[in-house]
């Protein structure tokens, strides 16, 4: 059994750059049949323009993984810190009216 485990470990390498993040505060996604497109986006208040800071691009197999362990940390944070609310209205969020990019669901 150990065998096995330590060939199924996956060496993941994490730049210094690549550790520090980008914050984001908007994600659309759009879809093909053989892939899920997902841009990772920064608005800022008052500014008419927005700045994509990652596109990650995956297949349908894997957008489905992300969607699980999504749910799966949700959960977990929220048995610590308590229900994450929609009091704000994000879910109903709206695209600025010049906001010319594709259409998609945060």
């Amino acid at each position: 059994m150990a065998n096995q485990q330590d060939e199924t470990q996956i060496n993941v390498e994490l730049t210094e750059e690549m550790a520090e993040g980008e914050y984001v505060n908007l994600a659309m996604i759009a879809h093909s049949q053989s892939e899920f497109v997902i841009d990772f986006i920064k608005m800022m208040p008052g500014l008419p323009k927005a700045r994509v800071k990652s596109r990650v691009i995956m297949t349908p197999d894997h957008a489905y993984r992300l969607l699980n362990a999504l749910k799966d940390n949700i959960a977990k944070y929220e048995d610590v810190y308590g229900s994450i609310s929609d009091e704000k209205g994000a879910i109903g969020f709206q695209f600025p009216t010049n906001y010319s990019g594709p259409v998609g669901e945060a």
